[in-house]
């Protein structure tokens, strides 16, 4: 099958997934810049990768928009962030999304990445940091608002080659 990987990644993990899913796949990798000049009808299967920021995927409305001309084709997102999979915040960030894209028969996966703030770009370093204070200063936090405090007060990478083959073995399910 015929397979493009086209990725939006600001730090970094959502491209490591793009070419180790492309490399899987022994498919086409673009980053989305390429790809948005790029004519990707001769292509049988399309994934889209970008990083989650704010409860979106960052730039799915390129691929929600170009979904109707891939009609018949086998249509993949994922998406990093820097949340554990087995996060519970996860599994309903992925059924809204799901909701959103079924209409197109897309299939969505969850791939671990991190933070790496030395990549981030000035203002999105200052705003998790003032947001990692803010949670540390609040009273009465939760378990799991303690815990991402901890976990995203400097970087860390939980990126990891097996979250691809579900990927993969969605690419070759026919």
């Amino acid at each position: 099958m015929k397979t493009v990987v086209v990725y939006n990644s600001q730090t970094g993990f959502a491209r490591r997934y793009a070419w180790w899913i492309a490399e899987g796949a022994q498919a086409d990798c673009l980053p989305l810049s390429e790809a948005k000049k790029k004519d990707l009808s001769g292509y049988e299967a399309i994934v889209f990768g970008g990083w989650v920021c704010a409860g979106q995927i960052s730039r799915i409305g390129w691929f929600k928009k170009n979904m109707p001309a891939w009609k018949g084709k086998k249509l993949i997102v994922y998406c990093t962030g820097g949340s554990p999979a087995e996060n519970p915040a996860v599994q309903d960030f992925l059924d809204q999304c799901t909701r959103e894209l079924e209409a197109g028969h897309v299939q969505v996966f969850y791939c671990p990445g991190g933070f790496n703030y030395e990549k981030m770009p000035v203002p999105s370093r200052v705003m998790m940091k003032l947001f990692v204070k803010s949670l540390a200063k609040k009273k009465n936090r939760t378990e799991e608002e303690k815990y991402m405090a901890e976990m995203i007060a400097s970087s860390y990478d939980i990126t990891d080659r097996k979250y691809v083959k579900p990927i993969l073995e969605a690419l070759t399910d026919q």
